[in-house]
């Protein structure tokens, strides 16, 4: 299977999330191939982008755009249609774009979620009020029926769906009405590689790892850690409810918003905490993974993703309801049993990358097969 055959596509790559690491993982899968994506913001994501074959719609001329990918939204749709992708099977790393780029050979779909802002848009949008929160409904409502539309073609487009998460797959199942393969991508972030310590922060303390977003409940989690005489929390990541949960954590001296935080420190961090947190709901529970490559156990919320990728009891505690108080009653419970950290990273280790590339690779050359294959004749029919 020579690489030119194949090529990637990636929704935006303007962030530091697990799609993203994902997206990385699928070029280190297929060495030398293209990649193509509506925007690239190289200081707001990872770097390794930088050095793959990156090809970006005309909107990455446009700085506020990708500084903001959110603002591009209603351009998005016609940016994916002018963008042609040449090649014989292209794999394409979607929430919600990705999956519609054109394509002249075949189109195999991995699917992190189907577009929340369209199917979760409450959740997208969050609980509580605010004119930008307003404002941003107001122009989903206005646009999701073009924009429903349009995914729903871009989705019947592919000729293959893989899911990240049994979670997904039903959604994929409900949404599109396609049957997905569930395919869990391995944690990206492994104990093997540089640290950094982070200064003035000592180790014992909870740790968050989440995009500031509102259906990432990181406020919940403050909540529930202000309740917890003792307790510290570190939160890793930016996004737009960043000057709300810095109002909410003030006067908590054992709360760090540590914004972005580089490979080498985010080591540190997982190495040294107490325990991973998390109260969002995900397609996908990645950072409970990462958390247990380093022997270390997580508190999460008994829901979506996170059902796939925590034992409870054996490699985390749930909790039931997105609450401060049920989330504080777990992590009690967490910080005072003891955890098997062999069990722990063994478990991650069920994940593996070895796994992930083998399968990612056999879908591939099926694909590629399915298309080298003869057309039936009349006669062999």
């Amino acid at each position: 299977m020579a690489a030119a055959e194949i090529a990637l596509a990636h929704d935006y790559a303007t962030q530091r999330g697990g799609a993203e690491r994902v997206a990385l993982m699928l070029a280190d899968a297929f060495p030398g191939a293209p990649m193509y994506t509506t925007l690239h913001h190289p200081a707001g994501t990872f770097p390794e982008f930088s050095d793959l074959d990156l090809h970006t719609s005309p909107l990455d001329r446009i700085g506020v755009l990708r500084r903001s990918h959110r603002w591009a939204l209603p351009l998005l749709p016609g940016a994916v249609d002018r963008t042609p992708i040449d090649a014989d099977l292209v794999l394409a790393s979607s929430t919600g774009w990705a999956h519609g780029f054109p394509v002249t050979g075949r189109k195999v779909v991995y699917c992190h979620a189907p577009a929340r802002w369209l199917y979760q848009a409450e959740r997208y949008l969050g609980r509580d009020g605010g004119l930008g929160r307003w404002a941003m409904g107001r122009a989903l409502g206005a646009l999701a029926p073009r924009l429903r539309a349009w995914d729903q073609r871009a989705a019947r487009s592919a000729d293959r769906y893989l899911a990240n998460s049994t979670v997904t797959a039903r959604a994929v199942r409900a949404v599109y009405g396609i049957e997905a393969e569930v395919l869990p991508p391995p944690p990206a972030m492994l104990p093997d590689g540089p640290e950094s310590p982070m200064a003035a922060v000592e180790p014992g303390f909870l740790l968050c790892v989440a995009r500031l977003l509102p259906y990432k409940n990181v406020d919940v989690v403050i909540e529930a850690v202000r309740r917890i005489p003792g307790a510290r929390l570190v939160v890793v990541g930016d996004g737009p409810e960043r000057s709300a949960l810095s109002a909410r954590a003030a006067g908590l001296p054992g709360v760090v918003l540590a914004g972005r935080v580089d490979d080498a420190r985010l080591r540190w961090l997982y190495r040294h905490c107490a325990a991973l947190v998390a109260a969002s709901y995900e397609d996908y529970g990645l950072s409970p993974l990462e958390a247990a490559a380093f022997g270390r156990p997580s508190v999460v919320l008994h829901d979506g993703g996170y059902l796939d990728t925590v034992r409870g009891g054996e490699t985390g505690e749930f909790f039931a309801t997105p609450t401060p108080e049920d989330m504080a009653a777990s992590i009690d419970t967490a910080l005072t049993r003891s955890w098997d950290a062999d069990l722990l990273r063994t478990h991650a280790e069920s994940f593996g990358l070895p796994r992930f590339v083998a399968r990612l690779r056999a879908v591939a050359d099926a694909e590629l097969g399915r298309l080298a294959a003869p057309v039936p004749t009349q006669e062999t029919r």
